[in-house]
């Protein structure tokens, strides 16, 4: 996909995408195929698909990150959506994790190595784990997930990641409506509320997409997330 093509579609959701941004977005491109055997990153290969697919669909996150913000991508696999919104606002601060040590280490070679991006730095770590760490514990301003896992789950996943005030930005299909009944008692329990739903299509790959923001309005009780894959195994 040229750039002249890919800055149009973007500037149809009001995204603007420099030269500069593009050549990283193709660097990005033939290093995910290139490491795609190896690694079994993704399913989606062909080129107008990952740019519009992975690529143009996280993005449109960003527009809800606030700038200089510091945030923590869960489930981050071949970095999305963080990648795409670090390139395209290069002041976040990112931390992304996964609990596969070799898309951890491809996420650090792609960052690093190849796009020459600071203040993006892959962990290897469940999150049950990392969040009962103080570190790391109520440090994050966004907290953001693309398909990861039920709302219900990601709530308990996320939220004690967040300060205070943050928000957690995950990304959905339209059919969400389901989910957020299923989670109201995990919502409730977290101390977080939904504050704002972006509806979406992608007219180009004629999806419907959801956008969820959660707020977080109090500490999170210590006993969350719980640990040995608890949280998966028996929602709350």
């Amino acid at each position: 996909m040229t750039y002249q093509q890919f800055s149009s579609i973007c500037g149809k959701y009001n995204i603007n995408i420099s030269e500069e941004k593009y050549n990283k977005f193709n660097k990005y491109y033939k290093f995910l195929i290139e490491e795609n055997n190896k690694y079994n990153l993704t399913a989606i290969t062909e080129e107008d698909d990952v740019y519009i697919k992975h690529f143009l669909d996280s993005m449109i996150g960003s527009i809800y990150m606030k700038d200089n913000s510091r945030v923590l991508d869960i489930g981050c696999g071949a970095g999305f959506p963080s990648i795409p919104c670090k390139i395209i606002n290069p002041s976040l601060k990112f931390t992304l994790l996964d609990a596969v040590l070799k898309k951890v280490n491809f996420i650090n070679m792609l960052s690093c190595d190849i796009l020459g991006l600071d203040n993006c730095e892959a962990i290897h770590s469940r999150c049950e784990d990392l969040a009962k760490k103080p570190e790391y514990r109520a440090y994050y301003d966004t907290v953001v997930a693309r398909a990861v896992a039920p709302l219900n789950v990601l709530v308990e996943y996320c939220i004690p990641f967040l300060k205070i005030g943050g928000k957690c930005i995950l990304y959905k299909s339209r059919i969400v409506d389901d989910e957020i009944i299923n989670a109201t008692n995990a919502i409730n329990k977290l101390k977080c509320k939904i504050v704002n739903r972006i509806d979406y299509r992608i007219d180009e790959i004629d999806s419907d997409r959801t956008i969820l923001i959660l707020e977080k309005i109090s500490d999170t009780p210590n006993i969350y997330p719980r640990l040995q894959n608890k949280v998966r195994k028996n929602p709350l």
